[in-house]
């Protein structure tokens, strides 16, 4: 028995490593070209981002190559009669995927991981990355199209000699329907400041013009949020942004802010009725009111719903497995491909689709949040169906 598993077990880890090698470098390649192409990423910026893109990539490509690395052996041993070779020994083809069942569940828990740490620390890495080289990022910009904007301002210059910007034409735009703020000055430099997490520009011998307003000025400097001056993606609080270990914290808050805000919907209803103020009920305050709690309640479905969603899409090893290793001794093709995408057609059909049907309803709150594992319990149902077939046949 011993020397069954160990053969299983090495033939899988050898199409495995060199199928997850592959396939994940292409993904990395993939995602580092994505964010260069959006951000304007310089090279040096880009090779920082390897290891925050990384668990991305991996998180994808482990459940696929694990299924390949799975059809193929299981394949290759049923189309050289080795199942049936073992079978007539009196052997159960348990005995061969036991070893396998149990690598998969490993490899789930890790993929459970994984996800954790593509959307929390990994996007949170890649906007660090981002915001350190905005100064860069926007300096590289302004050389090849002699302007650059982003939420809240824009830059147009002349000429960029070196890290001076010549001619420079600057334009804030305020909150609150304040006027824009533009600013023309003979010379600019910037600097951006990692640890204040704000953006410097250095400007001299130019005019100051807001509404009707005007000011000269030898030198003029102005501040700038980074997140504000770079292209980074804010994550707004988003919970496909939190750590699961953050995630029952934020959800009991959420509970608590939601129970606050009804009582005092209660409380200010109550009062208008007694007074008699029923006009005031139907007045914009209180739609609101409404809006905020449809808002409050829909991050509660969402948080509720992400640790299903990483927890169902890192098991989706487990489940592909226990599909594609029977599928594969059933079929008896030594064609691994073939094998494959026979078993690999029907989960991009069926269980990817119902997966984010699953995300999609839970979030909104039309559908139960453990719906996300709607995929899963599909896959586990059909394997056991070939389960029973390749030990009776």
């Amino acid at each position: 028995m011993p020397i069954l598993i160990r053969y299983v077990l090495a033939d899988l880890a050898k199409v495995f490593l060199v199928a997850l090698a592959a396939l994940t470098m292409m993904m990395l390649v993939v995602g580092l070209f994505r964010e260069a192409a959006q951000q304007n990423l310089p090279l040096s910026a880009v090779l920082r981002l390897v290891p925050y893109i990384l668990p991305d990539a991996l998180r994808m490509t482990v459940p696929v190559t694990l299924l390949l690395a799975s059809t193929t052996v299981f394949s290759r041993m049923s189309g050289a009669n080795e199942v049936v070779a073992i079978k007539a020994l009196g052997i159960s083809p348990m005995v061969l995927l036991w070893p396998v069942l149990v690598l998969s569940f490993l490899l789930s828990l890790l993929t459970v991981w994984l996800n954790d740490m593509a959307v929390s620390w990994g996007r949170n890495g890649v906007q660090q990355v981002v915001l350190e080289a905005a100064e860069d990022i926007i300096y590289s910009v302004l050389q090849s199209q002699r302007h650059y904007s982003s939420s809240g301002f824009s830059i147009n210059v002349k000429q960029v000699d070196s890290r001076r910007l010549q001619r420079i034409t600057l334009t804030l735009q305020p909150r609150n329907n304040a006027p824009s703020v533009m600013i023309s000055a003979e010379e600019a430099e910037l600097r951006s400041d990692p640890v204040e997490r704000r953006l410097k520009i250095a400007l001299r011998n130019g005019t100051v013009d807001w509404g009707k307003a005007s000011l000269q000025f030898d030198f003029y400097e102005v501040e700038i949020p980074l997140n504000e001056a770079s292209k980074a993606r804010s994550t707004g609080g988003s919970p496909s942004w939190m750590a699961l270990r953050e995630i029952p914290e934020e959800i009991a808050r959420q509970e608590a802010e939601i129970q606050r805000e009804e009582q005092t919907m209660a409380a200010a209803a109550a009062y208008q009725m007694l007074c008699g103020e029923f006009d005031e009920m139907t007045d914009g305050r209180w739609e609101g009111r409404r809006s905020a709690r449809v808002e409050q309640w829909g991050r509660l479905y969402r948080l509720m719903t992400e640790p299903h969603r990483r927890w169902s899409a890192g098991f989706s090893c487990l489940c592909f497995v226990l599909v594609g290793a029977p599928m594969a001794i059933r079929l008896r093709n030594r064609d691994f491909l073939t094998s494959f995408f026979l078993c690999f057609l029907p989960i991009l059909v069926v269980y990817y689709p119902l997966l984010a049907a699953g995300i999609d309803g839970a979030k909104n709150g039309s559908v139960p949040y453990y719906s996300v594992w709607a995929g899963n319990l599909l896959l586990v149902l059909w394997s056991a169906v070939l389960f029973r077939k390749v030990q009776r046949y």
